[in-house]
């Protein structure tokens, strides 16, 4: 789901109209400020942080590199280069080559687990028999396979 629009938003905003803007939680914006992702927020005589709309565009783009499996490292180094007019590509290509390949790892990984399991499952018969492969197998016992 598309975060909303910006336009016609009266800013600055509290955190609360942050985090709708951004589409996170209000938690998760302090995490990110904590972690210097957003720069200087600015606070109002009463310390209630006021928000531009530079800082939710800057949420938006965390977010989003949060749902395709980013790590904050490699956020915080995205955001630098993204606020960086002078950012070689290159260095930004580098970072979602290298994120790409983790997947690819990953995957792989994780496709080897569905084998093993399938595995299993398969050399279970599934019945009222207390002898279970599966539970051998995480057990790393040995026992009576059922077919």
């Amino acid at each position: 789901m598309a975060p909303p629009d910006l336009e016609g938003t009266a800013f600055p905003v509290n955190i609360g109209q942050a985090a709708a803007l951004s589409g996170i939680s209000a938690k998760m914006l302090r995490h990110y400020e904590s972690l210097d992702l957003l720069g200087r927020v600015a606070r109002t005589d009463s310390g209630y942080r006021q928000y531009t709309e530079a800082d939710v565009h800057t949420l938006r783009f965390i977010k989003r590199a949060r749902d395709l499996g980013f790590s904050m490292a490699e956020i915080a180094e995205l955001v630098d280069l993204w606020r960086n007019r002078r950012r070689a590509s290159a260095n930004v290509k580098r970072i979602a080559q290298r994120h790409v390949d983790e997947l690819a790892q990953r995957i792989e990984s994780m496709q080897a687990m569905q084998r093993s399991l399938q595995a299993l499952l398969a050399s279970c018969h599934g019945d009222s028999r207390p002898d279970c492969p599966i539970l051998d197998d995480l057990a790393g016992t040995p026992g009576p396979h059922c077919h």
